[in-house]
């Protein structure tokens, strides 16, 4: 038995982000003296394989209030509605519910976390917190240095999303439709195979899908600026994983190319690559499996100095998803002992 280690659970474990969950853990120095996995009936039983102190494989467990107790930690990844219903539930336990759903993201009492950005706002006692949305995560860890050392007014974004947005399926209906094959369910409203659609959500009454909004909302709060004007159009494209955002940020203070590049070559998790002349910038494919932000293109507008322009990538199901939910559960963890440190991406 470990001395001083926690027993976490992961739900939705057999899913897209949650296995990624699983793997993430593993690269990180949390302190775990077990893992358990819950899923749907349909996968209860199922073995995964892992690697961690915790044991080489995993049998999937059914969600279940027994079977939660004891615990200290749960990581959730299975969808607002199982969120909404077994959130409080794991709280009441006293064990710690990350959740990456986007059920509590606008809560005012479960914080909304990027453990870059605003780790201060972490609770001290067992509770909620909220994971953001993967396009808004890889944005604010960007916009926060530059809030910061120059100040924001307005934020324009397009984002080209891919299918693994949408988790597993997402990557089912790609491949289906690559192999000839009609996708299973309605995935996507057209088909994604050699297509870019701008909708990764539900429509509003007003025109906005709801991934647009979050990340509206959601900046807004994680930044602490409330009145930050942002302006997204989101799209999905035919790329597995890894989410690409060209981002046009209007600054208080002008800045030069190379003071943007020193900025966010110094902030924490941010990967600089921007070598213009080598044809050298960030790409999904490039990058999918790594856990920082990267950033490249970046340059002063060549009609407003006060406007920077830059492109974003970053894995979707890894610093989207998991590996922000692990890092603030590492968090969690060292507080609780007393070492507090924010793990680096590997």
């Amino acid at each position: 038995m470990i001395e001083r280690a926690w027993r976490v659970g992961i739900i939705g474990v057999t899913g897209a982000v949650g296995r990624t969950m699983a793997r993430c853990l593993a690269e990180t120095d949390l302190r775990i003296q077990a893992l358990r996995g819950f899923a749907s009936e349909r996968s209860v039983g199922l073995r995964l394989a892992l690697s961690g102190s915790w044991g080489r494989e995993i049998v999937v467990e059914p969600l279940e209030l027994d079977r939660l107790k004891g615990l200290d930690l749960v990581l959730l990844s299975a969808g607002a509605s199982i969120s909404r219903a077994w959130v409080p539930r794991i709280v009441e336990l006293g064990v710690w519910a990350v959740d990456n759903s986007s059920a509590f993201r606008l809560d005012p009492n479960v914080p909304l976390v990027v453990p870059e950005v605003n780790a201060a706002t972490l609770p001290e006692r067992r509770g909620a917190v909220a994971n953001p949305n993967c396009s808004t995560i890889q944005m604010v860890v960007v916009l926060a240095p530059l809030a910061q050392r120059f100040g924001l007014r307005r934020v324009h974004v397009a984002t080209y999303q891919s299918v693994s947005g949408r988790g597993q399926k997402g990557i089912t209906a790609l491949t289906a439709e690559r192999e000839g094959r009609a996708p299973e369910g309605d995935v996507f409203p057209h088909p994604i195979e050699r297509n870019v659609i701008p909708q990764c959500d539900d429509f509003l009454p007003d025109g906005f899908t709801r991934e647009e909004e979050k990340m509206i909302l959601e900046s807004r709060r994680i930044l602490g600026l409330p009145g930050l004007l942002i302006h997204p159009t989101c799209v999905r494209v035919p790329v597995e994983v890894g989410h690409g955002e060209a981002v046009h940020v209007e600054l208080v203070q002008a800045a030069t190319r190379d003071e943007l590049a020193a900025c966010l070559a110094a902030a924490p998790g941010v990967r600089v690559e921007d070598a213009p002349a080598r044809a050298e910038y960030p790409t999904p494919r490039r990058i999918a499996g790594t856990n920082d932000v990267w950033v490249g293109r970046i340059r002063q507008d060549r009609c407003d100095p006060r406007v920077a322009e830059f492109w974003i990538v970053a894995d979707n199901l890894r610093k989207g998803a998991a590996w922000n939910a692990v890092q603030i559960a590492c968090l969690l963890q060292a507080r609780e002992f007393g070492d507090a440190k924010l793990p680096a991406p590997a």
